[in-house]
């Protein structure tokens, strides 16, 4: 069996796309799989074992390019896939396998796909709730499952392979001498601005309450997230025990490194997926946007949100600054969450609570 996947374009749809991989090969192990996504995909991919071949998708989002599909499609005829299964909903997602002439081409309907998808899903967003679900779904015959309550349980989280070795060189690369103080990381970065944002002062803040009892502090994320990450360290008392990666990094490096840390505390993001794959002890931080859909697939996590529901944010709209859900979660709460986790997890106790020594 060969199978082709079309894969999403955002770093936690990607992670949590692993989860159809990991099911595929439980039901075919012999399964080979190959994932066609963006060329910045290849670092997570890389570190799952199910994936055969990342094949680069040299279009950027939002292209149609059709004559360009066309080729790359013809150009994929050749490794005789039994299967493709399109994970985005566009329509142009679907041409590739089209043009490659892949006998079974599966996918949610998504936009108006007849013709191009031959076994066609038909979403109920009530039957599957969560992103995850409806990926896993694809794994299995239609008549099959027609709702989350239909898969196999338990379900098969995201889980990146990182050695030893690879955490060790990240950790030289950056001159990061630990000398006994845990690592704790921090991904203080979103989408769409501080509307999904904890507060930098409130990043801070519990920073210096860890540097106090014994931590090291890492600040992870992309080359816009390193100004939120200055302003973290410009407010933390001993700032030499902080290191700001945000934009430092490759997405392989992040990888070995957050996989070093012996806990994380992380906005609704990307590099939150990438922990909890990673199975570090984790606090993930809710506002606005909501984990009932994409929450962080892992055992270790720990989820925090003062309000309920789902409230849309467009961008520009974290230009105003904080949402008012998060200013509310307040430091010393997001420690003890951590605390927590840390002694739930078994990991290094970094922390003597006053009162219990």
């Amino acid at each position: 069996m060969k199978t082709l996947i079309i894969g999403p374009s955002w770093v936690g749809d990607m992670m949590m796309s692993q989860s159809l991989y990991r099911t595929l090969k439980q039901i075919d192990p012999d399964n080979q799989i190959d994932v066609m996504a963006p060329a910045w995909c290849r670092p997570l991919l890389s570190k799952m074992p199910e994936v055969n071949l990342a094949i680069p998708m040299p279009l950027g989002h939002g292209q149609f390019a059709l004559t360009k599909r066309y080729q790359l499609g013809k150009a994929l005829r050749d490794n005789h896939y039994d299967q493709s299964i399109v994970l985005p909903n566009s329509f142009k997602s679907a041409l590739i396998p089209f043009f490659a002439q892949i006998p079974k081409r599966t996918g949610w309907q998504g936009e108006c796909r007849y013709g191009l998808l031959n076994d066609r899903r038909k979403l109920d967003k009530q039957a599957f709730p969560l992103m995850v679900e409806r990926y896993i779904a694809l794994a299995y015959p239609k008549a099959q499952i027609h709702s989350a309550k239909d898969l196999p349980a338990p379900l098969l989280y995201p889980k990146l392979a990182v050695t030893e070795g690879e955490m060790s060189d990240a950790l030289k690369e950056f001159a990061i001498k630990a000398d006994g103080r845990p690592l704790i990381g921090f991904c203080p970065g979103a989408e769409f601005g501080p509307a999904k944002r904890w507060p930098d002062y409130h990043y801070a803040t519990l920073a210096d309450k860890l540097i106090k009892e014994g931590a090291t502090i890492l600040l992870f994320g992309s080359a816009k997230d390193h100004p939120v990450g200055e302003q973290i360290k410009s407010q933390i008392s001993e700032s030499k025990n902080c290191i700001n990666l945000a934009g430092k990094t490759r997405l392989e490096q992040a990888i070995s490194l957050i996989a070093a840390c012996s806990a994380i505390v992380t906005n609704d993001s990307g590099l939150m997926h990438v922990a909890a794959a990673l199975g570090r002890p984790l606090v993930a931080l809710y506002g606005p946007s909501s984990p009932d859909f994409t929450p962080p697939l892992s055992n270790k996590a720990k989820v925090i949100r003062l309000i309920s529901g789902y409230q849309r944010i467009r961008k520009g709209d974290g230009l105003q600054g904080y949402h008012q859900s998060l200013i509310d979660i307040e430091p010393n709460m997001v420690f003890d969450t951590l605390m927590d986790q840390l002694v739930a997890t078994d990991q290094e106790k970094i922390i003597n609570k006053k009162g219990n020594n």
